[in-house]
């Protein structure tokens, strides 16, 4: 038995029973008159109408039933019964009758929501009757307008738009690499023998000035000779700048030349230092060995600062700016994690992977990342400031539009173009097209907007059919 009739069944089995019952304890003289009007009033409070099946199943019974389990079924009051219906068509009293009587109609739409509308009542093809749209019911305004009914079918929440921040994270992998500008070689500027390499080899920590290897030039002696020559002769400021020039011009350590002026004598080896703290990352140097300018002895890295390049996705490449946050979790360290900042994004994009690769520079006080290892990035992108964002549901976007729904209260809703801004945290910016305040649709919608589109059409198929459209009066798809 369908809920409707159902309903209305009971309502009106109850009314006569009760209107019977209680005229004839009346006219007997019943002593249960009272009882009667106790009973009668407890209906009007909310008396059992009918009951539903208790797991919420459309079954529905006039009297008390039970599952096959042995529970009873839901006892529904009158208070408590919601119609999902549509309001009925036929009146409750004599002045709403008259109230539609004197509503007009203006066509009948297709009950399949076919584009099909006929000025006078007809059958579609399965023998169902074309729906009346009264006066009134498609408004011109824009505006579409659904019954308290059918928007508590669909489930339709809206709620209003404010101003907040739209945060969203990145996630790419990336690896460890070398800061470019802290690798520094060491090398002659003259040709040299190295006599003896001090106790270090590669991976070791070295600190800035800390003896490497000492060397023996003929070039550096000469060139000590003379300065030692133009300060014993007590040459002139320019003569002895000159002399000391050609010893800085073979990079001669400042240490060795304060020792020459010291103690005036030219030693046999000078004490080659490191120019820099980091690991050593080559070692070429040998004891004894004949070095030419150039030739690389020692290659020395600075860890305490790495870069990290990451590769991301070319449709997130506009998220991203230098100085934004990240996130760096090493994928060797069990869960620790390291802050840095986006320091540059590269020109060009990797034509294999549609990526571009970002370099971000992570402080490594504790050099605990090593180059070459793995690590996970989240780039932390959204907007600077609150800005007017919606929940990602309430915007409708067909690929070339997007348009989200304005609940105009009373059951009125506009549909409004809008321009989107970013994304993040299921929520999307409005740069464009509604204000804060307004209410917009955030559930549901695609069912309104079905329905506005459904009315849309209907309305354009009933002004062909007016009698000033070249088309019959029967519209497009009446029958002749």
């Amino acid at each position: 038995m369908s809920r409707n009739r159902l309903v209305g069944t009971a309502a009106a089995i109850l009314a006569a029973a009760g209107a019977a019952f209680s005229t004839g304890a009346i006219l007997r003289g019943n002593p249960f008159a009272d009882a009667a009007t106790t009973s009668a009033t407890a209906a009007e409070a909310g008396a059992t109408i009918y009951y539903q099946d208790p797991d919420g199943k459309p079954l529905y019974s006039l009297t008390p039933r039970k599952t096959p389990d042995g529970r009873s079924w839901r006892a529904v009051p009158a208070g408590a019964d919601v119609s999902f219906d549509e309001p009925d068509e036929r009146p409750a009293d004599s002045k709403a009758a008259e109230a539609k009587a004197e509503r007009k109609i203006k066509y009948y739409r297709n009950p399949m929501g076919l584009p099909d509308t006929s000025p006078v009542p007809k059958k579609d093809s399965m023998g169902m009757d074309y729906i009346p749209v009264y006066e009134g019911e498609d408004a011109d305004d824009g505006t579409v307008k659904l019954s308290p009914g059918k928007i508590q079918r669909t489930g339709a929440k809206s709620e209003p738009v404010v101003r907040q921040p739209v945060r969203s994270v990145i996630r790419a992998p990336g690896t460890i690499k070398e800061d470019e500008r802290r690798v520094s070689v060491v090398a002659l500027r003259f040709e040299g023998f190295v006599e003896s390499v001090a106790n270090i080899t590669t991976g070791d920590h070295v600190h800035k000035g800390q003896p490497l290897m000492n060397v023996y030039s003929p070039a550096l002696s000469s060139a000590a000779a003379e300065y030692l020559s133009a300060i014993n002769a007590a040459a002139t400021g320019k003569e002895l700048k000159g002399a000391r020039r050609r010893l800085e011009n073979l990079a001669t350590p400042e240490p060795a030349i304060r020792e020459l002026e010291r103690t005036r004598e030219i030693s046999l080896s000078i004490p080659w230092l490191a120019p820099q703290d980091g690991e050593i990352l080559e070692r070429n140097a040998v004891n004894g060995m004949r070095a030419g300018p150039g030739d690389v002895l020692f290659r020395i890295a600075d860890h305490r600062l790495v870069w990290v390049l990451v590769d991301v996705a070319e449709r997130d490449l506009a998220q991203v700016a230098v100085g934004t946050k990240v996130t760096i979790r090493p994928r060797a360290l069990g869960g620790q994690t390291f802050t840095g900042a986006v320091a540059l994004i590269y020109p060009h994009l990797i034509a294999q992977t549609r990526t571009a690769r970002v370099r971000i520079e992570v402080p490594n006080p504790d050099e605990l990342l090593r180059p070459e290892m793995y690590v996970d990035a989240e780039i932390e992108t959204g907007t600077p400031g609150p800005v007017l964002a919606v929940p990602e549901s309430a915007v409708l976007d067909s690929g070339t539009r997007q348009a989200v729904l304005i609940d105009k209260g009373e059951g009125r809703f506009e549909p409004r173009e809008v321009k989107l801004g970013r994304r993040g945290g299921g929520l999307v910016e409005i740069t464009d097209g509604i204000s804060e305040g307004e209410a917009v649709v955030t559930s549901a919608n695609f069912l309104i907007d079905a329905e506005s589109n459904l009315k849309a059409a209907l309305k354009g198929f009933a002004a062909s059919a007016s009698p000033s459209s070249e088309e019959p009066a029967g519209g497009m798809g009446a029958k002749p």
